[in-house]
């Protein structure tokens, strides 16, 4: 019987798998799996198209109609419309805050509900509310939808290989992101590093600024050597550079582009057809 004075020596054994025999499962694009199978410049695009006949109309018919057909699409595509809803709550703020101004200081006409010094509350403002809301619901929905989960590596080899865009721009852009993504670490090491040497205890605002002011020469610092790695790898030069990874259009990115363009204009159309379409650049 082992007394306690002896050590332990019972081996563990870790199995470890061989590189050639993991399968790891990879990171869904999107929750949607008609959004994840398109190209991330598809991704981009497609909100765009959206959203450009809506800024020629200010109406109640085309903003909802709009809206409920996305909502309808992206449940078909697997996403549950209480998931869109929790996932843009960003949006909703914005377009309640927008609603309450535009009701109380939009254009007047109509029946008025309530009047008090600058603010008024009629028939015509209410309903310029309304289809702002709705305006900025049908636009900025499929726009966070869209672009939630995308690769930004992803999205500027897109841009690179199908729009054409200048490679030094667009990877010195994807540089520039990802190295924004450290300046919550960096804030927190300099903290640390000043409390440390007993810089930390003065005036709150005062140590603020100097730590801020330390992060900018840190950031300039390193975007300088990040600079001089990327001009070392040949990002300067005018010779066409080779693709580590393809980046190209489908037969469902072009399904995408046309439903993105049927939308809006399906629905601009029917406020026209009803009458309800209203030029954003005059009242109700």
């Amino acid at each position: 019987m082992m007394s306690a004075a002896e050590p332990h020596t019972a081996s563990l054994s870790i199995t470890v798998t061989p590189p050639d025999e993991r399968h790891e499962q990879a990171k869904p694009a999107s929750q949607s799996w008609f959004i994840a199978k398109l190209n991330p410049v598809s991704r981009f695009i497609c909100p765009l198209f959206m959203s450009l006949p809506l800024f020629f109309t200010l109406d109640v018919v085309s903003g909802s109609i709009q809206f409920g057909v996305v909502l309808i699409l992206l449940w078909i595509g697997g996403i549950n419309p209480l998931v869109v809803m929790r996932r843009t709550w960003p949006v909703w703020w914005g377009a309640f805050f927008g609603f309450i101004t535009i009701a109380m200081y939009g254009r007047t006409g109509g029946t008025i509900y309530c009047s008090w010094g600058a603010v008024t509350i009629s028939d015509g403002s209410l309903y310029i509310a309304c289809a702002t809301f709705l305006r900025v619901a049908a636009i900025a929905v499929p726009s966070v939808m869209f672009m939630l989960d995308l690769d930004p590596t992803d999205l500027a080899d897109g841009l690179v290989q199908i729009l054409h865009l200048s490679p030094r721009f667009v990877y010195g852009g994807l540089a520039g992101i990802r190295m924004f993504t450290l300046l919550q670490e960096d804030w927190r090491a300099l903290g640390l590093s000043r409390r440390s040497r007993g810089l930390g205890d003065g005036n709150a605002v005062a140590r603020m600024f100097s730590q801020a002011f330390g992060l900018l020469v840190l950031s300039i610092r390193r975007a300088t050597k990040l600079a001089t790695a990327m001009e070392a790898r040949g990002f300067g030069s005018d010779t066409e550079r080779s693709q580590a990874r393809v980046s190209q259009l489908h037969t469902i990115d072009w399904i995408a582009y046309v439903v993105s363009i049927i939308i809006p204009l399906t629905a601009v159309g029917i406020a026209i057809a009803t009458g309800n379409w209203h030029s954003p650049l005059r009242g109700a």
